[in-house]
């Protein structure tokens, strides 16, 4: 499975973005998903994850209300769509998708690794 995640960019606080996840290789329809993001000099942290059917879906503290996960298995993509935006957001975020069908705030449950998309939030 290869990732390409885009939609990443400057916006001010309390701007949105939305983050995409393209898939290809093999339908990740039947695998969770899910966003994690790295800020400079600082470590990887999860951020939202979401199963295979979006019956389950989990957020970190840090962007629970602000932050929504989805995904649509018929195109093969999922989706970060991001609100209320504020400078500490600022970060390479990374899509990841597992083989297994439940979702998990857990690195190393996910396999599969996309290249970084930046957001930056200016203050």
């Amino acid at each position: 499975v290869q990732l390409q995640a885009f939609g990443g960019g400057l916006v001010q606080a309390g701007g949105s973005l939305r983050l995409s996840c393209a898939a290809s290789g093999r339908t990740i329809s039947n695998y969770g998903m899910g966003w994690f993001r790295q800020a400079p000099g600082k470590e990887r942290e999860f951020v939202a994850a979401i199963s295979w059917n979006a019956g389950s879906i989990l957020y970190a503290d840090s962007v629970k209300g602000r932050f929504t996960i989805s995904r649509d298995n018929a195109k093969n993509i999922g989706y970060l769509q991001m609100s209320s935006l504020k400078p500490e957001d600022t970060a390479a975020y990374y899509c990841v998708v597992s083989v297994r069908t439940a979702m998990t705030k857990y690195a190393h449950d996910y396999r599969y690794w996309g290249q970084g998309t930046l957001v930056t939030v200016s203050s």
